[in-house]
């Protein structure tokens, strides 16, 4: 009897549950991403409460996923591209988990900062936060769509989102420099932009891995003319 339609319809099925786990997951952390900056922007505790609790639940699914993947590799000792696509889910849910890590600690940041007097700068987070936003949410539909292409939009994009936090930076020091009475909320400030800074580079990671998967190149640290090289 050849059971190989069998096993392989054993493994299409644990690798589309690993990769729904892995969007559960996503979903979850770019949840915790908003609830983080809008509890921060509303003066709403409770938001960023919700952040931090929730950061356990992503990292209960990182180590569900991690489990995962070993027991695929390991039952079924896929080659090529169904070799990437384990591992590559792997690591995506490793930078995930990063991004919920961002999040809970802009979550933190903003609890502090809402316990004290309102400052305008508080506005510099907005385009930062929604850039940010908005490429963990692209990253992770390239994921879900095997999209390499928009995959690599990604990086143009974290450019402007370098040149935000700079900006926002370089505004919150001057601020600094005028209002020593309000000079922990501005460093709160500062460090939330950073946050929000590494969770796009996590982003852009995510990125990276899904050009893995689909394109069978490594990219990382080199972006996408390393796939123009190989043209």
């Amino acid at each position: 009897m050849n059971e190989t339609p069998h096993i392989i319809r054993d493994f299409d099925s644990s690798l589309k549950g690993m990769k729904a786990s892995v969007l559960h997951m996503a979903a979850i952390a770019g949840g915790n991403l908003d609830n983080a900056v809008h509890g921060l922007l509303q003066r709403n505790e409770d938001l960023c409460n919700d952040a931090i609790a929730e950061d356990e639940e992503v990292n209960a699914y990182e180590r569900s996923i991690d489990k995962e993947g070993m027991e695929i590799l390991l039952r079924f000792n896929p080659l090529a591209s169904d070799l990437r696509a384990v591992v590559a889910s792997m690591k995506v849910s490793t930078n995930l988990e990063r991004i919920a890590d961002q999040s809970e600690n802009i979550a933190r940041r903003a609890r502090k900062i809402i316990k004290k007097n309102e400052v305008p700068e508080i506005q510099l987070i907005k385009p930062v936060h929604a850039l940010a936003a908005s490429l963990v949410a692209e990253a992770v539909r390239a994921f879900s769509d095997g999209n390499s292409q928009l995959a690599l939009t990604l990086f143009d994009k974290d450019q402007e989102l370098d040149r935000l936090h700079k900006k926002a930076i370089k505004d919150l020091t001057r601020a600094i420099e005028k209002d020593q009475e309000n000079l922990r909320t501005y460093l709160n400030l500062i460090f939330i932009v950073r946050c929000l800074e590494r969770i796009g580079d996590h982003a852009v990671n995510i990125g990276e891995d899904t050009v893995y998967i689909e394109e069978a190149a490594d990219i990382r640290h080199i972006g996408p003319a390393a796939l123009e090289e190989e043209e």
